[in-house]
């Protein structure tokens, strides 16, 4: 992995602690990311493992399909289901409170 794209691994795991933690819930980033036998993910947030993606313009679609919805519900054959929502509803299901502009602006 080059030097590039682990840097902006670490700045959307950055980005994802920071707006956990300022939403009041527990959050850490996962040391070496998963490489080791501690945690196979990136974070843990409120004791579950997450994982962390960032694409410059690969989830453009994913964003469509959420316009003026709550929440995007995914299943592809043989798999089960998936919840995609935004993270300011997320941040408010697991009992944080969050803005969303506070969380957005740090980018």
């Amino acid at each position: 992995m080059s030097k590039k794209s682990r840097s902006k691994g670490y700045r959307g795991e950055r980005y994802f602690v920071q707006a956990f933690k300022e939403s009041g819930l527990n959050a850490v980033r996962v040391p070496l990311s998963g490489a080791t036998e501690f945690v196979k993910g990136d974070l843990v947030v409120e004791g579950m493992v997450a994982e962390v993606k960032i694409r410059h313009n690969g989830f453009r679609k994913l964003y469509k399909w959420l316009e003026n919805r709550d929440l995007l519900c995914l299943k592809a054959d043989g798999k089960e289901g998936l919840i995609v929502m935004p993270l300011e509803r997320f941040v408010k299901l697991t009992g944080g409170t969050a803005s969303h502009e506070k969380v957005d602006k740090r980018q």
